[in-house]
């Protein structure tokens, strides 16, 4: 069964506390009324797996509206059957809600939480082109049956990327990727090399980086905005944040800079959202300007 204040897996843990303290350093006031209920947070998941991420959000930030799109509608039914994912949730092609009225037990088990989270059966790539909402931040997590990142989520031409930015909120939208290595990456030597501090991610994350950095931010951009990346503790994983708002000066230092700002957002989240766990040792592992 689900529970819906609690995150155990750690890359789920990075994807949130970078996502929630890189938007609270560009917006702050969206961030401190959603979390108070007097302003709506649009929220976008793209993957849904057991539906942690959606359901942590919606319950620790009450003014949060969060849509989730999953392709694949065996693991849409396995997060409610097996894991109490609320079934109220789930929207139609047609895009009603898929029941009229929330069962007894959603009413029970989720207290409200349940009519704020939309689950969309879709193409990730589909929904961007025909969605017409617009998204505070978006997380990413959309590895397939064979542990692969599609291609079309992140080539620099692709229509997703190209439409993504459409639905990004221009002035403060965040979108938080997580990557790692996996059976379409290959190995890199430098593994072998002694004394190597951090495993290296794949030959195409690089890659990954700076197509969502130039499709979000610009190809070269030097404006407002900035893209990082942070490593996920105990796994092999890494969150990328690309953010619009935030603007910093044009020196070596602006590195320092950002990644002592966050690690302050970082601090004041855990207060704001009451989080169960510390946000800022998932902030200033490997930090990494893009």
């Amino acid at each position: 069964m689900q529970q819906a204040h609690c995150l155990a897996v750690p890359y789920v843990k990075s994807m949130v506390s970078v996502g929630l303290a890189t938007i609270l350093l560009s917006n702050g006031d969206l961030v401190k009324n959603a979390v108070r209920g007097k302003q709506n947070m649009n929220v976008l998941c793209i993957g849904h797996g057991g539906g942690s991420l959606p359901l942590f959000l919606a319950s620790r930030i009450p003014g949060a509206i969060v849509h989730t799109v999953e392709i694949d509608p065996t693991v849409i039914s396995a997060s409610i059957q097996a894991m109490g994912f609320p079934s109220y949730s789930v929207v139609t092609s047609s895009g009603k809600r898929a029941y009229p009225k929330p069962n007894p037990l959603d009413k029970l088990l989720w207290k409200g939480t349940h009519e704020r989270l939309l689950l969309f059966n879709s193409d990730a790539e589909k929904f961007i082109l025909e969605s017409t909402d617009m998204y505070d931040i978006i997380f990413i997590d959309a590895y397939d049956g064979e542990d692969i990142f599609p291609h079309k989520l992140w080539e620099p031409n692709s229509p997703f990327l190209r439409n993504l930015g459409d639905r990004l909120h221009p002035d403060h939208g965040t979108v938080v990727v997580n990557l790692h290595t996996d059976a379409d990456f290959v190995e890199d030597d430098s593994l072998s090399q002694p004394g190597l501090s951090s495993l290296p991610m794949g030959r195409h994350v690089s890659k990954v980086c700076g197509a969502y950095k130039d499709a979000l931010l610009g190809k070269g951009s030097s404006g407002n905005g900035f893209a990082y990346t942070v490593s996920v503790p105990w796994v092999c994983n890494t969150s990328l944040v690309v953010c619009r708002g935030f603007v910093g000066p044009e020196e070596s230092s602006i590195s320092n800079l950002v990644l002592n700002s966050l690690m302050c957002k970082a601090l004041e989240v855990e207060k704001l959202v009451e989080m169960p766990f510390s946000c800022l040792q998932y902030i200033k592992g490997g930090f990494t300007l893009v």
